[in-house]
């Protein structure tokens, strides 16, 4: 197909991925928002055509909308968010937002729009504990492995070592990729509301209008609730961001933050369980030491993930001993058997 034409297919593969998520997706609300957003893109691309006399109508959807397709039909549009923002489908804040009742009045401010959105210092906090975890666990249950071989007192230092650095950059790796791709995705996304919005600023306040209209206002006072939130250019692309795609840019960070961060909480749990050896213990004194600081590490962090997920602390701290010590466990007893059969 000629570049000509890609604004009146863009458009078009919007309208018939609408049409195929709404065909599986059960809240009857949120259905009928995207039939009526695909009569919205397919209104546009007879637009973009009158525009444009003579492009290229002929539509076949491209094998990622089809794949996009099968997995909405297997994991449910809800499931899928990310991936769908990425085909340029709106109105997925329908999804995590609340719907107009007396105690979650709709925003008049582009101000309003944020207040529902979690605190990113919240989210760090989380992650970080959660990184901190992984490098505890998985660098404790490394020392016991090699111990439980019966290894040299070097051989697991450096071991240890190793799985620190080895872990700590593929998390500061990971987390590098996925906030960079978050970010990568924001941009081009919001790149093409710019235009859009330049372009097409009655279809975009419909667009807008019709999302309100699925959480529960009145499509009249939805019309002029996106009419005066888009009447502000400087505003304007916040609000079809967390609107329209779901995405909140003030969670998206920074890549190398990201990555530091993750570095440096795993690197902070996988140290905990080289105390010991720093020391200079050996045999089963090593394994009591650190068996002993890695359960009472454990038990501090469950107790401190109870604050995210609300539960009890006692037993949050119990669970998380339960969990890590199990998997230390099994990883000295692998060791010792592979220790007495290569050995």
């Amino acid at each position: 197909m000629s570049s000509s034409g890609d604004g009146w297919y863009h458009e078009k593969e919007s309208a018939w991925l609408y049409l195929q998520v709404a065909a599986v997706e059960p809240d009857p609300a949120i259905r009928t928002l995207f039939l009526k957003l695909a009569a919205t893109a397919d209104d546009q691309a007879n637009k973009w055509l009158a525009a444009h006399p003579g492009s290229s109508t002929v539509f076949t959807p491209a094998p990622r909308a089809r794949l996009v397709v099968l997995l909405a039909r297997w994991l449910g549009p809800r499931n899928i968010r990310p991936v769908l923002a990425a085909m340029k489908m709106r109105g997925l804040s329908v999804y995590t937002s609340p719907k107009a009742t007396v105690g979650h009045a709709m925003p008049i401010s582009v101000a309003q729009v944020g207040e529902r959105h979690s605190s990113i210092a919240g989210g760090n906090l989380r992650a970080g504990v959660f990184g901190a975890n992984d490098g505890l666990v998985s660098n404790a249950s490394l020392v016991l492995g090699v111990v439980g071989a019966g290894a040299s007192d070097e051989t697991v230092l450096m071991t240890a070592i190793a799985g620190l650095l080895a872990g700590a950059l593929s998390m500061a790796a990971g987390e590098y990729v996925s906030v960079r791709s978050q970010r990568d995705m924001y941009e081009y996304q919001m790149e093409l509301e710019r235009e859009e919005l330049a372009e097409y600023p009655e279809a975009e306040a419909e667009e807008l209008a019709l999302i309100y209209n699925a959480r529960g206002i009145e499509m009249e006072q939805a019309r002029n609730l996106s009419i005066a939130l888009l009447a502000n250019p400087k505003h304007a692309l916040d609000v079809l961001a967390r609107e329209e795609l779901g995405l909140n840019p003030d969670d998206l960070g920074s890549p190398w933050g990201a990555a530091a961060f993750s570095f440096i909480a795993f690197a902070c749990g996988a140290m905990l369980p080289l105390i010991p050896i720093f020391f200079e213990m050996g045999g089963g004194h090593l394994v009591a030491a650190v068996s002993g600081i890695t359960l009472a590490s454990l038990f501090a962090m469950g107790m401190a993930l109870s604050l995210f997920t609300g539960r009890h602390a006692l037993l949050g701290g119990l669970r998380m001993m339960a969990i890590g010590g199990g998997a230390g466990l099994i990883a000295y007893s692998v060791g010792r058997l592979l220790g007495s059969v290569v050995g």
